[in-house]
């Protein structure tokens, strides 16, 4: 071949690969472009919705919207950028089949897993725009604490829902029928599984099982004052498997569910919130009752801690050495009638200090002369006899 053949051949060839990388890149290009262009959209199209809904809020001074923007936002995005990613992803040039259909189905699944984030927000946004209506904080609370208590159950039972749906329509995006029938079988053999775990996982499922009984029966609910195994506290949270109490001494009781129903316990508060407490006095025979109630009356009335309701004192029990007087007051909750006994014992302590002193309980001893002889004469000088 000739030295101009071969030269034109090579330049043909040299030529050929150069327009070849360039357009490869001119590829690449083009596709990050679009990336950046979804990335763009996506955010845009976020931030319009939810800036709509934050004047929505600030025109109706509704804490519903911020609760929208808490839980939903960042589900929100995901949905926004997959879908826009969906969108564009035919338009990318010279891609091979296979990485195509890679692509697309991972990002469908991610989609599937956004919209199931996105259905645990929504969730979330009804149990808070619902529980604000109901104040743990007021004075007569039972309504709130049930409808509290009943919330966090149920909302636990939904999401558990939601992610086996969420699982079995991931397993649904697959174009394997084999896989399809994995995902039909996973939501319809529910109650097989359910067998299985109660044989497996008695004790899990005793307590789940407790916690819808619970909810419906409502045995305890939040914020209620209960005494368990000795142990005086308030239900601060109830999960799937245990609730916690918070006891006075801000110890945390873990608790399981099943043990409120297989258990006997008190719980103050069932039906209300107001409670009567006694507080016992001992004192001598030789105390006026009269004043000892009079002046119950008078400190009880002059404090904020009582709820105007009950207030009475009564002499419960006598001994060889004292009296026992019980006095019976009442409070709007636990807490303020604990304040409230003791501000009754140390006040009445100090009035009978300052104005019976020796009042307080005495082993009381006199001598006595006996009218027999013998027993006189058996009794030595300064032998006493105790009454």
């Amino acid at each position: 071949m000739p030295a101009n053949d071969m030269l034109r051949v090579a330049l043909a060839a040299l030529a050929s690969r150069t327009i070849d990388g360039t357009q490869f890149h001119q590829t690449w290009f083009f596709a990050i472009f679009l990336f950046c262009g979804v990335v763009v959209l996506s955010n845009v199209v976020h931030y319009v919705v939810f800036r709509v809904l934050r004047r929505r809020e600030k025109e109706s001074k509704d804490s519903r919207w911020t609760y929208v923007q808490q839980y939903l936002s960042h589900p929100a995005r995901a949905i926004f950028f997959i879908t826009c990613l969906l969108i564009v992803l035919p338009a990318v040039p010279r891609l091979p089949g296979a990485v195509e259909t890679l692509i697309r189905q991972g990002l469908v699944m991610a989609l599937v897993a956004a919209l199931g984030w996105f259905a645990v927000g929504f969730i979330y946004v009804f149990q808070a725009a619902t529980l604000r209506r109901y104040d743990l904080g007021a004075e007569n609370n039972v309504q709130a604490r049930r409808v509290h208590t009943q919330f966090q159950l149920f909302r636990r039972m939904l999401i558990s829902f939601v992610i086996i749906i969420d699982i079995g329509a991931l397993l649904w995006t697959f174009n394997d029928p084999r896989i399809w029938h994995y995902g039909s079988g996973l939501l319809a053999s529910a109650g097989v599984a359910s067998i299985i775990l109660a044989t497996a996982a008695k004790s899990t499922v005793a307590n789940f099982l407790a916690g819808l009984q619970i909810a419906i029966t409502e045995p305890i609910r939040i914020d209620d004052v209960v005494v368990v195994q000795g142990e005086w506290g308030r239900v601060e949270e109830i999960n799937s498997a245990y609730v916690v109490i918070k006891i006075w001494d801000l110890r945390r009781l873990i608790v399981p569910l099943s043990y409120f129903i297989e258990n006997s316990f008190q719980n103050w508060t069932r039906e209300a919130a107001d409670i009567m407490g006694t507080a016992f006095l001992y004192v001598d025979y030789s105390i006026p009752v009269e004043d000892l109630r009079r002046q119950l009356d008078t400190i009880v009335h002059a404090s904020k801690l009582w709820d105007q309701k009950v207030c009475g004192l009564q002499v419960t029990n006598l001994t060889e050495h004292a009296m026992e007087i019980r006095c019976l007051v009442s409070s709007r909750n636990a807490s303020e009638n604990f304040d409230l006994r003791c501000l009754v014992r140390e006040q009445m302590t100090a009035w009978i200090q300052q104005h019976y002193p020796g009042a307080f309980p005495t082993a009381r001893i006199a001598a006595v002369a006996g009218s027999i002889p013998n027993l006189q004469e058996q009794q030595q000088p300064g032998q006493v006899d105790h009454h």
